[in-house]
């Protein structure tokens, strides 16, 4: 195995623990409850959106993520995620900002519990005020062993925390511009803040909160009280169709929101390039994502519906040998047909908007941070076609 598979081995670890267990088995609603929904994948965005299309990075030494935020605005993407893991993602944002203003910038995602609801509302706000209104907080719940035994606190019942957590942090929001704190839920209750304590308010709006979700339960949570979506690395179009934006239109339609409104934030990996040696190392490095995503329990049904029943299984087998080279080998060429978008330079940008128009409105690629100069630049070029077909 070459370095360059090592090093983005190493990414796709880092990544894949963000996204983790995002709910309890009992807090998950059934699937029948959306099979209504199979036909209908267009039915919240049935006309023409503006599409985004950010870069996702770890957050890098500090010193290093001017001249990377930089390098992502001369390439011409849209914005950057930023992806927590050993480095936090909101002091890499702050230098991303400086750095290169008018970046729009993301946590994609932070991990919530750790940090008070307050703390990650002042975070945000002073991100939001410091791009001039760029900034969207995205939040996750991480994996019970990081949050208990690495972070040092609660995790039980992840999906409704999360769902009091965002409605707390918003409710420091209105806090910071001079409204009573008054929070009461069921796991967080906020009532003190005075000016003193407070930010106070800033000239730009309140920073949109976007959750990380994949089973049902948590899909339909961020329609009712979220801004926007990070769907998982695994989220193909089918998925989409029977699970993201059912949930968030059933979500949001419980409490009486407008799910046009609410963001999908879609990371696609892709194999790209012009040679036969480009192509199938871009395949491997895909093969493996996949592979260490794919051996999350809670994402087997997305693995199932697609028609691979008992990938997890398989995948997890040689994982808990700590066969690597096993884990990619259960992930066959089908598998990575249906979970990445395969094309030449060329005719990238053209497969990612047939696959994502009218469903996505910030697409992330995924793979695009850990490449040479050469092909992050290209990226680029893919990245500045598709938003000149799809402006804001």
């Amino acid at each position: 195995m070459t370095r360059e598979l090592h090093a983005g081995m190493r990414a796709v670890i880092v990544r894949r623990m963000d996204l983790g267990q995002t709910v309890d088995l009992r807090e998950a609603s059934g699937r029948s409850s959306l099979q209504r929904h199979d036909e209908g994948m267009h039915a919240v965005r049935h006309y023409v959106r503006a599409m985004r299309v950010d870069v996702m990075t770890v957050p890098k030494p500090l010193r290093e993520m001017g001249s990377l935020a930089q390098s992502a605005v001369d390439a011409g993407f849209t914005g950057m995620l930023l992806t927590e893991g050993g480095r936090t993602a909101f002091s890499a944002a702050t230098a991303a900002a400086v750095a290169a203003p008018g970046l729009e910038l993301s946590t994609g995602v932070a991990v919530a519990f750790p940090r008070s609801p307050m703390i990650t509302a002042q975070l945000a706000w002073e991100l939001q005020e410091l791009t001039g209104g760029s900034f969207r907080l995205g939040l996750g719940t991480q994996v019970r062993t990081h949050v208990v035994r690495r972070y040092g606190v609660e995790f039980e019942h992840p999906g409704p925390r999360l769902r009091d957590y965002v409605r707390a942090v918003k409710a420091c929001f209105a806090g910071f511009r001079g409204e009573a704190l008054d929070h009461h839920g069921e796991f967080y209750e906020l009532t003190f803040l005075n000016r003193q304590w407070s930010p106070g308010p800033i000239d730009e709006p309140d920073p949109k909160v976007d959750i990380a979700a994949v089973n049902p339960w948590m899909l339909q949570m961020a329609g009712e009280v979220a801004d926007g979506v990070h769907v998982h690395p695994l989220g193909e179009p089918g998925y989409l169709a029977r699970h993201v934006l059912p949930g968030l239109a059933e979500g949001a339609a419980r409490a009486g929101r407008d799910a046009g409104e609410l963001t999908v934030i879609v990371p696609a990996l892709t194999i790209v390039g012009d040679t036969d040696e480009e192509v199938a190392t871009a395949r491997e490095r895909a093969r493996m994502s996949l592979s260490f995503y794919g051996s999350t329990p809670n994402y087997a049904f997305i693995w199932d519906e697609a028609g691979f029943e008992g990938t997890t299984a398989r995948v997890r087998e040689k994982q808990k040998a700590g066969d690597f080279a096993g884990m990619a080998a259960q992930i066959t060429d089908e598998h990575v047909s249906a979970f990445a978008t395969e094309a030449t330079w060329d005719t990238l940008a053209d497969a990612l908007v047939d696959k994502y128009r009218g469903i996505v409105d910030r697409l992330v690629l995924y793979s695009a941070a850990d490449e040479t100069p050469e092909r992050f630049a290209r990226y680029g070029e893919v990245a500045r076609s598709i938003v000149a077909r799809h402006p804001a």
